[in-house]
């Protein structure tokens, strides 16, 4: 839905990446890491965000085995997009995840981020780049 922004989310267990496109869907922008508590401070916390920013809905990072096969962590990211589906009416959407935080990573260290900084940066730069692919997916398509 153009005019409101969406979130990504990099679902760990440990912390959960945050980034917001613009209103016009076009650019991904690291936002924060959460230190992940219990579930329901997570999502209370999600839930301050989705009204904070207006949010269209949610992309979540989904952690596919490099064959493409599901795992026990893509288990944990379904299972916690089934929980906050409880909380909110917004849609997820689930998107690929394959290699969000090496890339993270990469750029963090390309451009001279400490390494205590690059681990505080490296989960909301993966969910940046998680929502960047899934936003030029959704121009060329132009649906969410």
């Amino acid at each position: 839905m153009p005019g409101k922004p969406i979130a990504a989310l990099d679902v760990g267990t440990k912390t959960i990446g945050l980034a917001i496109s613009d209103t016009k869907l076009m650019i991904a922008t690291p936002l924060e890491t959460l230190q992940r508590t219990k579930f329901k401070n997570d999502v209370d916390k999600l839930l301050t965000l989705e009204s904070y920013w207006d949010l269209a809905g949610y992309v979540l990072g989904l952690p596919l085995n490099m064959d493409g096969s599901e795992g026990p962590r893509c288990q944990s990211v379904r299972a916690f997009a089934r929980n906050m589906c409880q909380y909110t009416s917004l849609p997820i959407t689930f998107w690929d995840e394959r290699l969000s935080t090496v890339s993270a990573e990469k750029y963090l260290l390309e451009t001279g981020t400490s390494r205590k900084k690059r681990a505080a940066k490296k989960d909301n730069f993966a969910a940046s780049i998680i929502l960047q692919t899934a936003l030029e997916y959704f121009q060329n398509k132009r649906t969410f």
